[in-house]
């Protein structure tokens, strides 16, 4: 099967090349993929410390080719929508059952292909935050390919939204169509407490970010792409004046259980445009390497989708 493989000698650190085609487990289904997206954390840190010849990829969307032996899941001819660790950048995927979610007919694969990791993120990381209705809801670097879809998810759960970017008035004004009330530069802007935070920079966001928590208030731990420490003031972990019971929790989606469903759900509610991809970049397999280095240059601001011919 054709493959995207590492190797350190190519641009970007990736060739389209063969590799042998994954022999699934009694509880995975063969998967032919149609497409996969590309995420930061992937691009900039796993690729990094991959070894020459491994297979990567969290993201892919496609259709099962062969169900997996134990019964469970989907069955043969099923779009479908799959996460895992990795696998993705391949013709051919065996994913476990629990992490594959089913597609309508008809959809357009490479969108869906950003569901797995932004959109399942997004959705299980404002869950951790608790009831939206109402509650103010800050997500700071919210214009990359999670925060976008956080702001569309937030919003339709009846959230205040303010999404938190540093970017040009023009990345604001995008963030506003998609459901914000508000656009901040940095969490410091704020000119009230916030309920919940979904924080995808860390550093000193983070920290930031955690000082504006009303009473009761979670911020979800879920990105860290400033690379930065998280270092706390004297004092900013005190519970009065109205900061008690505030909390800090960290997040990953792989240890989120029940998966599947929710992966049908944003599947379904893509394909019927109830939530935009906010795909910024698509093109095929031969172009991964300028995918990549536009990802890491920070030149994308949405999803990167690599198109299998």
């Amino acid at each position: 099967m054709r493959a995207l493989l590492v190797d350190r000698s190519a641009p970007a650190g990736l060739r389209l090349g063969e590799a042998p085609e994954p022999v699934p487990a009694p509880h995975q289904a063969l998967v032919r993929v149609a497409a996969t997206s590309l995420n930061h954390g992937e691009v900039r840190h796993v690729l990094e410390n991959a070894s020459d010849g491994q297979i990567l990829g969290w993201d892919a969307a496609g259709v099962v080719e062969r169900a997996a032996a134990d019964g469970s899941g989907p069955a043969v001819g099923t779009p479908v929508v799959t996460l895992a660790p990795d696998g993705a950048w391949a013709e051919l995927r065996a994913v476990d059952t629990d992490l594959i979610g089913t597609a309508p007919e008809g959809a357009d694969l490479g969108a869906l292909s950003t569901v797995p990791v932004a959109g399942a993120t997004a959705l299980r990381a404002l869950h951790r935050v608790g009831p939206l209705l109402g509650r103010r809801v800050l997500i700071t670097g919210a214009t990359g390919g999670t925060g976008r879809y956080a702001v569309q998810l937030a919003r339709q759960g009846g959230a205040h939204v303010i999404a938190s970017t540093a970017g040009p008035a023009a990345y604001g004004d995008g963030l506003r169509a998609l459901g914000a009330h508000e656009v901040v530069p940095e969490p410091k802007a704020l000119d009230a407490p916030v309920d919940g935070v979904l924080d995808l920079v860390g550093g000193t966001q983070l920290v930031d970010a955690y000082a504006k928590l009303a009473e009761g208030g979670t911020l979800v731990a879920v990105g860290h792409s400033a690379e930065q420490g998280e270092h706390f003031p004297f004092g900013a972990l005190f519970g009065d004046q109205g900061r008690h019971d505030r909390s800090l929790v960290t997040f990953f989606l792989l240890g989120c259980r029940g998966l599947a469903p929710d992966l049908s759900r944003l599947a379904a509610r893509v394909a019927a445009g109830d939530l935009d991809p906010q795909i910024a970049w698509r093109g095929g397999w031969d172009r991964a390497a300028e995918a990549t280095e536009a990802l890491l240059g920070r030149r994308l601001h949405g999803k990167a989708v690599l198109t299998f011919a």
